[in-house]
């Protein structure tokens, strides 16, 4: 019990390293809070740094999603504490110890975490956000459209009530986390992929 507190704890802290706002420091580029659309995460640093600062930024957010999950199954935590530090690890990155807890909205994050978890359920997500993101251009859309399908995609390719749980719970953080993109979807001023930058 101790064991499963002290790798959600440390799922946490690890979700807490924005790599949006590391990445912008290390090359020299402005605060990615404090620019665009005020979001630390892969799309806002695209727009502000281009292609090579979002690649990072991209990668970085995944990854700590991913190694939070296979840690915690290399070192025999059940489905209940891999859960639980899914969700640590997510709500790091959404509220960051280390960087005032202003974090990301989680889509890269959160993609990590299913890919740990079960690689068909990240597939299918990555696979549904990739589908509507081709065919409307808009980033939040797609991760908005993902998110409502991982709850089934879980359901549909596990049999675990815990990863259901913490489906369910990510989904609808992530929806959370998007809600002003989803007035300004609605109103017509949200960015596509590739424009620059408005205030939102």
């Amino acid at each position: 019990m101790i064991f499963d507190g002290f790798l959600i704890l440390s799922a946490y802290l690890l979700g807490s390293l924005s790599t949006a706002v590391i990445t912008s420091k290390l090359l020299g580029l402005p605060d990615p809070r404090t620019q665009g659309s005020g979001n630390p995460g892969a799309t806002n640093v695209l727009r502000i740094g281009g292609r090579k600062a979002a690649f990072i930024t991209l990668s970085g957010d995944m990854l700590k999603g991913l190694i939070a999950v296979l840690a915690g199954r290399l070192l025999g935590a059940g489905d209940i504490a891999i859960a639980a530090m899914g969700a640590a690890v997510f709500l790091g990155h959404l509220y960051p110890l280390f960087f005032g807890f202003k974090g990301g909205k989680g889509v890269a994050t959160g993609l990590g975490v299913l890919l740990g978890t079960s690689w068909a359920v990240g597939f299918a997500t990555l696979a549904t956000w990739l589908a509507v993101a081709a065919l409307t251009r808009y980033s939040s859309l797609s991760a908005l459209c993902a998110a409502l399908l991982v709850p089934a995609w879980t359901a549909w390719f596990t049999d675990s009530p815990s990863l259901l749980v913490m489906a369910v719970a990510l989904s609808l953080l992530l929806i959370w986390r998007h809600r002003g993109n989803i007035g300004s979807l609605v109103n017509g001023t949200e960015n596509r992929i590739g424009k620059n930058k408005s205030k939102k």
